[in-house]
């Protein structure tokens, strides 16, 4: 056990992808329903992998969405913003905690601290020249370790920027394809 993490079972992950790669094809899916203004509830769905429903995951998980009263919400959830921030927090924890733990590096500690920077002309249509979008992502990290030096340290960063998959979406551009689903449709 390294990092919380079992590293036999680790290990056994990674035997198991590189001896059959369609299980690296995972998905995960949320149903949201808008309860007015910038609220919003969505319910975790089944993940997959292989095209098949994760054996053994039984729970879902129900989270919420609003926005500060400044920016037109009523303040009764985190934001759009900050749960992108939570999903790369939460990315890179777990890529943290499991490159480290294969290179044998213990964490005694990991702080992330994130921004998020957008700039609502482009959101309110005030500036097409604008993007929508967040401008910037700030991570500061913070990590120690009994039996890591600090440039060990700064390769494991870098090797956490290079495999955490949220980053890498957040990071490089990625197919969004909407559909409308009218009742004319069904």
């Amino acid at each position: 056990m390294t990092n919380g993490l079992d590293t036999e079972a680790l290990r056994q992950t990674m035997d198991a992808v590189r001896d059959k790669p369609e299980l690296a094809q995972v998905a995960f899916g949320i149903q949201s329903e808008w309860s007015g203004g910038a609220h919003q509830r969505a319910t975790t769905t089944a993940p997959f992998q292989n095209g098949e429903a994760i054996a053994g995951r039984t729970a879902t998980f129900a989270f919420e969405s609003d926005e500060p009263t400044a920016l037109l919400g009523t303040d009764k959830a985190a934001s759009p913003g900050e749960y992108i921030l939570q999903a790369l927090a939460g990315c890179y924890a777990v890529t943290y905690a499991s490159v480290a733990a294969a290179r044998g590096i213990e964490l005694s500690s990991l702080t992330l601290d994130l921004q998020i920077d957008f700039d609502l002309q482009g959101f309110l249509g005030i500036d097409e020249s604008v993007r929508p979008g967040a401008q910037e992502i700030r991570v500061d990290v913070r990590a120690q370790s009994p039996n890591a030096t600090t440039e060990q340290l700064q390769e494991l960063t870098e090797l956490v920027q290079q495999r955490s998959p949220i980053r890498d979406t957040l990071a490089d551009p990625v197919k969004v394809t909407t559909t409308l689903l009218t009742d004319e449709a069904r």
